[in-house]
């Protein structure tokens, strides 16, 4: 890495850690990482238990009127948390230093898996003109609301989500770097096990009706679940979403959809249907889970919208300017 002189950088940078992401190997990951910014003014907060990432990003936007740098330190849920935190205050730009399982973030986003060279494209290209890309609001019942950077989905990835990230085996497989392995794990539980459900989706005030609906997905960009291309056109500066609806078809068939989503192919079959829209309300006949970047966040039914808000991130001015 470039040594960067501490009078170069003239935005503050703070730090959002979370040292438990990858069950513990994040906080080894940040260490080695700090003592690459002896020379440069920052603040480091930990966070202790789920949902502070948010609050400390917001007390961090509070704390200053000046341009300031939040850097969320940990997985897909942390940068969740620290944009839910932050996103409302127009002073802040945000960076981000991949140190979870999954990391779907980094790879829809266009930046580096691997921790220090994103923490050298943040010192690098601190000071430039950051990147804007679009985000998304949704709203459901009980003051149930938020907002979503990757993806949000309901129906049975959401079940499987919802039953991996409460499983004790998903902090041992954490361990030995496998913990993608859990969502495989229960997907072939739920798929003898979840019952497809009626859908009733509105986009743009156009209404369609699915029958035996598996799950349903609303991206902001390509990838979830560990690297799966859920949404291979979803391009996060667009201005909409892309939206994908799997429907009737059996359940060892949903296994071949599954297989085929990494490779972005899943949109061949017939029973995968794909829109585009920014106003988004799901409904069934029955009351079903629901996450957003790999976060539960409850029951349908649920409104989704493309905020008219834009956020700032630090990416690599090479990559961006080479289109990749």
């Amino acid at each position: 890495m470039n040594k960067i002189n501490s009078f170069e950088i003239v935005k503050k940078l703070i730090f959002i850690v979370n040292r438990e992401a990858k069950n513990g190997f994040s906080r080894k990951i940040w260490y080695n990482i700090e003592r690459k910014l002896d020379d440069i003014p920052h603040d480091v907060y930990f966070t202790e238990k789920k949902g502070h990432a948010t609050l400390l990003a917001k007390q961090a936007a509070e704390s200053t009127n000046d341009p300031l740098i939040i850097i969320a330190v940990g997985g897909d849920g942390t940068i969740h948390e620290v944009l839910n935190g932050a996103l409302q205050y127009s002073h802040i730009t945000f960076g981000y230093i991949p140190t979870g399982s999954g990391n779907d973030f980094a790879k829809g986003f266009e930046l580096p898996r691997n921790p220090e060279a994103c923490l050298e494209i943040i010192l690098r290209e601190v000071n430039n003109i950051s990147h804007q890309f679009d985000i998304g609001f949704y709203q459901g019942n009980d003051e149930q609301n938020g907002y979503f950077v990757n993806s949000l989905g309901a129906g049975f990835d959401a079940s499987i989500v919802y039953k991996a990230n409460k499983s004790p085996l998903k902090k041992w497989l954490n361990y030995f770097s496998l913990g993608n392995i859990i969502y495989a794990i229960y997907l072939i539980a739920e798929l003898f096990h979840y019952k497809p459900n009626m859908l009733e989706l509105t986009i743009d005030q156009k209404k369609y009706t699915f029958e035996k609906t598996w799950f349903i997905t609303i991206s902001n960009q390509p990838y979830y679940g560990g690297g799966m291309q859920i949404a291979p056109l979803a391009d996060p500066k667009d201005g909409a979403f892309s939206i994908v609806v799997v429907h009737q078809l059996s359940r060892w068939k949903l296994l071949f959809v599954f297989m085929s989503v990494f490779s972005g192919k899943h949109l061949n079959f017939k029973e995968v249907t794909e829109y585009k829209g920014t106003d988004i309300k799901i409904d069934v006949d029955r009351p079903i889970l629901l996450h957003a970047d790999g976060e539960n966040i409850g029951h349908t039914p649920i409104h989704v919208k493309m905020s008219a808000r834009k956020w700032k991130l630090i990416q690599s001015s090479v990559a961006v300017s080479e289109g990749k």
